[in-house]
């Protein structure tokens, strides 16, 4: 099993699915990530859902997520990567208008997946955008093995589902960028690992 600690504590067992979440660099308002930093020892998994909501209410920060284009390019670099021959296999994901979850089961070490999926998509956005050189993506992932295949499916549930609790929709197929939408339905893995 690998194990790093940047800010948060990362544990990637091999052939094992793994939650992530990453976010728009300047997407939450430093106010709200001191009050997380005061809350250390809290379960990680009660700060990862306090963090998404707030990632699903606010009104503040980037949003370019929410331009067609750019989730576009994000949803279609999650499902490149599958087919290289060190890439993973991705099970689910939601581009939301300010992150991304992902649940994907990967061949490689994750670190070089991630890099790989911020690097390609940041540069193209940032194009787009007219923001050449600027960060675009917060440098750290929030990730979490899936223990067995219930867990899986829950995370699945709970990715698909992400754009109707952000309001955004009233049906996970709705969502454009979305495993759960029948344009990417084809290209997601149907094994969780």
């Amino acid at each position: 099993m690998t194990y790093y600690e940047r800010n948060l504590p990362h544990w990637h067992p091999p052939g094992r699915a793994i939650f992530l979440t990453w976010r728009l660099h300047g997407s939450l308002p430093s106010s709200f990530l001191a009050r997380l930093r005061e809350r250390k020892g809290d379960d990680p998994g009660r700060i990862f859902r306090a963090m998404d909501k707030q990632l699903d209410t606010t009104t503040a920060g980037p949003r370019w997520l929410s331009d067609s284009r750019i989730a576009k390019i994000v949803a279609e670099q999650l499902v490149s990567g599958q087919n290289a021959p060190a890439g993973y296999l991705l099970h689910a994901f939601a581009v939301m208008p300010n992150h991304v979850h992902a649940l994907v089961t990967p061949k490689v070490g994750l670190s070089a997946i991630t890099k790989q999926w911020k690097g390609a998509t940041a540069r193209r956005a940032n194009l787009i955008l007219g923001r050449k050189g600027r960060p675009f993506w917060q440098n750290e992932c929030f990730d979490h093995w899936a223990r067995n295949p219930a867990q899986c499916e829950r995370i699945r549930s709970y990715i698909e589902w992400n754009p109707v609790r952000a309001r955004l929709i009233e049906r996970p197929e709705d969502w454009p960028w979305s495993s759960a939408n029948a344009e990417w339905r084809a290209f997601i893995s149907d094994g969780t690992g």
